[in-house]
């Protein structure tokens, strides 16, 4: 214990050591709260003799939680402690308590995509049909659940807002519909323990009994429910420890309420507060960016992050023209740091929102970069994916009705849409699930046809559930997938088809996975852990480049990072602009942003951005004026009269050519151009855009009009004009059946035929 203790800084190891009461830990990006958390549960155990299972820490994503797990497990024996999500934390009391819960053991979780079908449905059964009123609904019932408030509560508290009618009424069948399928969605996971706490004494004193200990990560993005749950699990002991960082606070959109940590002394009195404030992860140069731009802010607990580490490279800024040469210049500036020896992991490409990606996966696909997408669908969302989860979700919990909705013609089995009608209104009717109703064909009256194939799918679906109680996840897994036929609704001779087969394996794989590390798991406990698995589980030490949003990598570092999209109402947005605290949070976003990069951060945008239908002029981002007292930028950072509102007169002097409505005419990349300056040192073009193409040039002599090429992606294409000459040659190739693409001859990886 003593090697342990002595790797902690002395701000580390005065909150590890202080076991007892209420503890909050301010620990600033890079500063070791890992370290810091994992070394008190040690301490825990092995110094003040507490029992593992006497603690329950609680993590933000199941990633982090089984780093924790790998961490404490080469120190102690944590076999028995509760080391999870806050969800995976609420599904496992629930199922603890069913009864008392009033719910069903195997209840089904419904992720986004499910919980959003239901809600759909109940909408237009309540007589709406306007999508905008449906998305407002939706995010109210979100924010409802959030506050703890039922539908009753919430009638009585806001019955005067704008649309409240329309809520209520949706919230109070979407909630009749859960309950009749036996199914909780993320936020019933969280309030219906809490209701379960706050209503039944012997369950709040056997849970606030049973964990001495509590200790809580990123306590920065609880929400209202999570805070109370917290409290009354730390209610017995009052040992409660909460490490976070309000200058993290990014959720606010979803629920985060950063009055938690900010208010910590007031709702735990006599609550100790320490701070960690040295950095580990970056260089100077990066945490004097990420301070200059996070001291911005007023509501926050003043902390400055430093570090011991090296002074770093200077911060690199380029504007380009529009997205595309946006896009172009991070691969050049990618692909020749591989090629003196960086790795393609050691890059993210970073932005505000996820739209953004679509020019980066263009010219990353042009030019042979690997990369991997994440703030989009995550793997478990996916449409094959999902279809082979509803057959689990029914072998768990045969009342699910979605479910069975979901996979009734998949693969096709021609059951068609009146058919299903038919089953829905008889299972309403006779008050019994979908499931239940296809024991019952014969009194609904189905041609001898539709009867068979109803029987043949009844039957299947028996089987399966049999099965579950028999095979174990790895197996199960398996037979679902062959005896349903999955493989055989997709073609595998297109890319489509090959794709999707591929991601079948991958699924096959995931068990395999969940199977060795949880041999006694079930497939329900399967079921839980990947509907609340987050984006960023799926990442892996593959060699890709990560695409993200700046939400999706929240908790990881990369060498370099490219933080793109830096224009006003695209990072800071539309809405967080007109908004005090709403720019707070994009400001604090940007913080997490420049946090992320261990060595060197690259600010890119686009003077022009086709987004939502058109393209516009835009302004740079007002953080980039935030940034400017450390770092020198060379381009106006005030907003010209009509510049990003269609200021076409300034575009036109700025840079040439017309600009009209839905298109541009100016070059859209200049690599000839000497980047601006940085810091005040003087940074000559190689080391951003002209000479970092390759360090060995390559001979483009032979990529002239009419020649035969072939790309590794898009096939065989013919030249059919270029532009430019020697490392800065562009041609333009008309691949076969994709148009024509233009390519930067230098890095593109043509074969020339």
């Amino acid at each position: 214990m003593e090697n342990l203790l002595e790797q902690l800084n002395p701000q580390q190891l005065l909150p590890v050591t202080d076991t007892e009461g209420a503890v909050l830990v301010l620990a600033g990006a890079g500063s070791g709260k890992t370290k810091v958390l994992t070394s008190r549960i040690a301490y825990l155990v092995r110094e003040k003799n507490v029992p593992p299972e006497d603690i329950l820490a609680i993590t933000f994503t199941n990633k982090a939680a089984n780093e924790m797990k790998e961490r404490l497990s080469a120190i102690i024996d944590c076999g028995n402690m509760w080391i999870c999500t806050i969800h995976s934390m609420c599904v496992r009391i629930l199922r603890m308590f069913p009864e008392q819960a009033g719910f069903n053991r195997n209840f089904s979780i419904y992720a986004e995509s499910e919980s959003g079908t239901v809600m759909k449905k109940t909408f237009l059964s309540c007589g709406f049909a306007d999508e905008k009123l449906l998305k407002t609904v939706r995010y109210r019932i979100s924010e409802i659940k959030n506050e703890g408030l039922s539908p009753d509560e919430y009638e009585e508290k806001y019955g005067d807002e704008e649309n409240a009618e329309a809520v209520y009424k949706v919230y109070v069948l979407y909630q009749k519909h859960l309950k009749e399928n036996n199914a909780l969605d993320f936020d019933d996971l969280l309030l219906e323990t809490l209701n379960l706490l706050r209503r039944n004494r012997d369950v709040l004193d056997f849970l606030a009994g049973k964990f001495r200990y509590l200790l809580v990560d990123e306590f920065q993005d609880t929400n209202g429910v999570q805070f109370e749950i917290a409290k009354y699990l730390a209610s017995a002991h009052g040992n409660l420890f909460a490490v976070g960082d309000d200058d993290q606070s990014i959720y606010g959109w979803r629920g985060a309420k950063i009055e938690n940590i900010l208010g910590f002394h007031r709702s735990f009195p006599g609550a100790k507060v320490y701070k960690l404030e040295q950095n580990y992860r970056s260089t100077k140069v990066i945490l004097n960016l990420a301070n200059a731009v996070i001291a911005h802010n007023g509501k926050r607990n003043k902390k400055t992050l430093w570090t011991d580490n090296a002074d770093g490279e200077a911060p690199v800024y380029y504007a380009a023209d529009e997205e595309a040469g946006e896009a172009l210049y991070t691969a050049r500036t990618i692909a020749a740091l591989v090629a003196k020896g960086y790795r393609y992991s050691d890059f993210a490409v970073l932005m505000r929102i996820n739209a953004l990606t679509r020019s980066y996966e263009q010219e990353f696909a042009k030019y042979g970069i690997p990369f991997k997408v994440f703030g989009g669908f995550k793997f478990f969302e996916r449409k094959e994916i999902k279809d082979i989860l509803a057959y689990f979700r029914i072998i768990v919990n045969p009342l699910d009705n979605e479910a069975v909705t979901r996979i009734i013609n998949f693969p096709k089995r021609g059951i068609g849409e009146r058919t299903v009608a038919a089953l829905e209104d008889y299972a309403a009717q006779e008050g019994i699930s979908l499931y239940d109703s296809l024991f019952e064909i014969d009194e609904i009256g189905f041609n001898a046809g539709t009867s068979a194939k109803l029987n043949a799918f009844c039957a299947l679906l028996k089987d399966l559930v049999m099965q579950g109680q028999a095979l174990p996840v790895r197996e199960l897994a398996r037979y679902v997938v062959a005896a349903t036929r999955m493989r055989d609704a997709y073609d595998k001779n297109t890319d489509e088809g090959e794709n999707k087969l591929a991601n079948i394996e991958e699924f096959l794989s995931s068990v395999d996975e969940f199977a060795r590390l949880n041999p006694e798991a079930s497939v329900g406990d399967y079921l839980s852990q990947v509907t609340l698995s987050a984006d960023t589980d799926e990442m892996d030490e593959s060699n890709y480049v990560t695409l993200a949003t700046i939400h999706a990598v929240k908790g990881l570092e990369f060498r370099q990072v490219f933080l793109c999209g830096l224009e006003e109402r695209t990072f800071p947005g539309e809405r967080a602009i007109r908004e005090r605290d709403g720019m707070e949070e994009e400001r604090r976003l940007m913080y997490v942003a420049i946090t992320r990069a261990r060595e060197k951060i690259y600010f890119t945008r686009s003077k022009s951005r086709y987004l939502y239908g058109r393209r516009e002029l835009t302004a740079p981002s007002s953080f980039l004026k935030e940034l400017a007292p450390v770092m020198k930028i060379d381009e106006p950072l005030s907003s010209p009269r009509g510049y990003g509102y269609g200021g076409r007169e300034y575009f036109a002097r700025e840079y040439g050519g017309t600009y009209g409505i839905g298109q541009v005419r100016y070059s859209a990349y200049r690599p000839e151009e000497d980047l601006p300056t940085f810091g005040g040192q003087k940074k000559q073009a190689p080391v951003a855009a002209k000479a970092e193409v390759s360090p060995q040039k390559k001979d483009l002599s032979a990529l002239r009009d009419g020649v035969r090429v072939r790309h590794p992606k898009f096939g065989e294409g013919t030249v059919v004009s270029t532009k430019g000459a020697g490392q800065n040659l562009i041609v333009n190739v008309a691949f076969e059946g994709l148009g024509v693409k233009q390519l930067a001859a230098a890095l593109a990886p043509l074969e020339v035929l």
